[in-house]
């Protein structure tokens, strides 16, 4: 039977445990995100077994499976929290919120790291997150008038952080350059005048001929194609996780409108936007 909550936000924080029966290793449906603050053990997420220790941040979203197994007393802070938690806003500020919302967490829903631990950049934001998670604790245990304002900003903070961490984190070695060149690409997805060609060359110091070979090299599709692909993805993941019309997914993915979107949809992934969208709620609903 499949976990899930009844409040928008769940925040808890267990401290030198050694078990955690209520973790059973059945599908959840909410996001999750876990900070192990000391400890050690393993983390079975979707039939992979993750090391864990010290300082360390794992990200669950629906559909996922995972449960613990203890080696030392583990201390630990996790959030739970629904889709709906970031649009219970008057209906006037609602649509930007949301947009902004998903503009962070879709970064964990393709992040390549999701099941490992997630590295931070540095020590100063291994310190911002672990006191943010504080101040969501505190905040969640004593609630007081305006207590949700604080808590839609400090969880925001937090997903602004990893997703900075996921999206755009360099990375060392024989792929580094072309790694850096996606994370690049995902982390400006919204923006068409930071994908072009002409600014990418100027980020990575090279011709724009250059970019367009290279990425064809070494990711066998071009640079155009690779980036329209990457829109359909975060199209589905709205269509999946979001009441986002078509034309709001359109208009914020850069398409020229939503006959534009749906016929690309179609003609790509070969199954209407309707008729996903209808699929995907039949699958989360059972």
């Amino acid at each position: 039977m499949p976990r899930i909550i009844f409040e928008q936000l769940v925040v808890q924080h267990f401290k030198e445990v050694t078990t955690l029966p209520f973790c059973q290793y059945t599908s959840i449906r909410f996001f999750e995100i876990l900070l192990i603050g000391k400890g050690s053990g393993l983390l079975k997420i979707n039939d992979q077994r993750v090391p864990y220790d010290n300082n360390q941040i794992f990200i669950l979203i629906p559909n996922d499976k995972y449960n613990f197994e203890i080696n030392t007393p583990t201390t630990l802070f996790s959030i739970k929290f629904l889709n709906g938690f970031f649009v219970e806003l008057p209906s006037n500020k609602q649509q930007g919120q949301q947009k902004e919302w998903f503009q962070k967490i879709e970064t964990m829903l393709h992040g390549t790291q999701r099941t490992a631990h997630l590295q931070l950049q540095s020590k100063v934001e291994e310190s911002s997150i672990f006191s943010l998670f504080t101040v969501l604790c505190n905040e969640y245990s004593n609630k007081n008038l305006n207590s949700d304002v604080v808590l839609k900003a400090t969880l925001h903070a937090i997903l602004h952080i990893i997703s900075r961490n996921l999206s755009y984190t360099p990375t060392e070695g024989a792929d580094s350059k072309i790694q850096n060149i996606l994370n690049y690409i995902h982390y400006h997805i919204h923006d068409t005048e930071k994908l072009s060609r002409k600014s990418l060359a100027a980020i990575f110091y090279v011709s724009e001929n250059y970019i367009s070979e290279f990425f064809k090299r070494e990711m066998g599709i071009s640079f155009k194609k690779y980036i329209l692909n990457y829109k359909l993805t975060l199209v589905e993941t709205r269509l999946k996780y979001t009441d986002f019309t078509v034309s709001e997914i359109a208009q914020e993915l850069g398409f020229t409108d939503s006959s534009h979107l749906a016929k690309t949809f179609l003609s790509y992934k070969g199954i209407s936007v309707g008729v996903y969208r209808a699929n995907t709620q039949k699958t989360s609903d059972s």
